[in-house]
């Protein structure tokens, strides 16, 4: 495999995405993709960097998302593990490419609930996550008009492929946005 280190990654983000809002998301799940991977005892930088790459076409091109990125990513000299795991994070939205690897399993699980969890942050009085608790995020979960962009049933399909249930990819998503609050703007006023 062919390693990007985070500030080819970040340069090339960075060049197609100039929403603060964007950026931080691609942040977050950075944080969160880094978190599980040390959980599952894998290379946290690739898995970080498949993280800051996941959404690098949405900004310009929102009508071929995941088709754009693989071109740009391609045109780049990007290895396949990154095109493969951002292909993945859209399976069954705009692309077919089903999830395998674990990397794959966890990006197209936590992207939605990465959005979830900023959006409750920033209801919050904290405007943190550094105090958030997995009940709270459960009960936005439940509210199909909080967030209504949110997609629950991609994350409870990747909670399925991950063997894992709905409280403990939450806790462990709050736990990897928590390791860079500051930088995903969710540090608040803690």
């Amino acid at each position: 495999m062919n390693k990007m280190s985070r500030e080819e990654a970040w340069k090339l983000l960075t060049e197609y995405t100039k929403t603060p809002a964007l950026r931080k998301h691609a942040l977050a799940v950075e944080a969160v993709l880094k978190h599980f991977a040390r959980l599952n005892d894998e290379d946290s930088e690739v898995w970080g960097v498949a993280g800051l790459l996941h959404d690098l076409d949405y900004e310009k091109f929102p009508d071929q998302h995941c088709q754009k990125a693989e071109e740009i990513m391609r045109e780049s000299g990007v290895d396949e593990t990154y095109i493969r795991a951002m292909k993945c994070h859209g399976y069954g939205i705009c692309t077919d490419v089903k999830p395998e690897s674990n990397l794959e399993k966890t990006l197209f699980t936590v992207d939605e609930l990465t959005g979830l969890i900023n959006a409750l942050c920033l209801m919050r009085p904290s405007k943190s996550v550094l105090d958030l608790e997995v009940k709270s995020v459960k009960k936005k979960f439940k509210d199909k008009s909080f967030a209504a962009g949110v997609n629950r049933d991609v994350i409870r399909s990747g909670c399925e492929m991950l063997g894992m249930d709905l409280d403990t990819v939450i806790r462990e998503t709050i736990e990897g946005m928590k390791e860079n609050a500051e930088e995903i703007g969710l540090k608040g006023n803690l």
